[in-house]
Formats: structure tokens, C-alpha cells, sequence
């Protein structure tokens, strides 16, 4: 557990410190237009912010998963370690965090608006047929092949 925990930016970093410095770098009003969580709108203070994400897990999560992908940019895990609470997951040897990404209430707007799109988009392809399994002597699924492949280089896994 120690060995996996390693690589992980939110290992041994207390909530308190975390809150702190997402506070710093962007703001209340981005932290909330960005993670929707009220503590962060109504009255937000520190105290307040750390009593309910104490409580409440999934927030808490939803917090965590913001500071390693928004504010430290670690690049995406599989789906394996998206079962994982933030907490649990680690990187490969050799990735560290990168400097936080600059934020907007408009573009968070933006990609929330895209990010609906493509939701709809993908619904519409399913009713559609796309992505179902057909039969032709073993089941297979159709797949997109223009999207780009992943990095399989461990140390790259931006793929830059």
C-alpha cells in the first residue's frame, strides 16, 4: 500500500491544506461554477468548507479528484483506477504534477456546455446502433479508429 501511495500527490496532504490551496489559486466563485457544491456559494468560509466535506464522502471525493486532475494535472488513470477513491489511486515512477490549469466561470461554462454535447451526441449514436455488438461469427463491438491511441510510454503518459 506504501509503495502504491508513493506517486500519489494527495497522499499524506490533509484537506485542510488542500482546500487552502485551491482557495488561493482560483477563488469561491470558480471553485463552485467548476465543482457545484454549495459550501463553496452560500457564505463560503474555510470552516464551513472543511466541516461539510468532513461529512459528506462524496464530496469529499469530488474535491480530491478536481485537485489532482484540474490543479495538478496528472494525466487520466484507466477505468480500474476510476473504481478507486481519489485517495487510492496512484501514477507511474516519474510523473509529477504539472502547474495548475487557469480557469474561468466562462470557460468552465464552455466545457460544461461541450461536455453536454458530447454526452447527447453519444446518446444519439447508441439509439442509433453505433457501439452495439453485432454478430458475424464472434461478438464484437464497432469502435471509433480517428480518435487518437493513448501513450503506452509510461513516462509519457500525456503523450507530448
Amino acid at each position: 500500500m506504501i509503495e502504491e501511495q508513493k506517486n500519489n500527490p494527495l497522499h499524506g496532504l490533509k484537506l485542510e491544506v488542500m482546500l487552502t490551496e485551491l482557495v488561493d489559486f482560483y477563488d469561491w466563485k470558480i471553485l463552485y461554477a467548476a465543482l457545484r457544491l454549495e459550501c463553496f456559494n452560500i457564505n463560503p468560509s474555510h470552516e464551513a468548507c472543511l466541516k461539510f466535506l468532513k461529512k459528506t464522502e462524496w464530496a469529499r471525493e469530488r474535491v480530491e479528484s478536481f485537485y489532482l486532475y484540474r490543479f495538478k494535472r496528472m494525466p487520466k488513470g484507466s477505468s480500474a483506477q476510476f473504481e478507486l477513491k481519489p485517495r487510492e489511486r496512484g501514477f507511474a515512477d516519474g510523473i509529477v504534477p504539472r502547474k495548475p490549469e487557469t480557469l474561468t466561470i466562462e470557460l468552465i461554462e464552455q466545457m460544461r456546455a461541450k461536455a453536454t454535447a458530447d454526452y447527447e451526441a453519444m446518446k444519439a449514436n447508441k439509439s442509433k446502433g453505433y457501439g452495439k455488438k453485432v454478430y458475424d461469427g464472434a461478438y464484437k463491438t464497432r469502435t471509433n479508429d480517428n480518435r487518437p491511441k493513448p501513450s503506452q510510454d509510461p513516462k509519457n503518459p500525456w503523450g507530448k
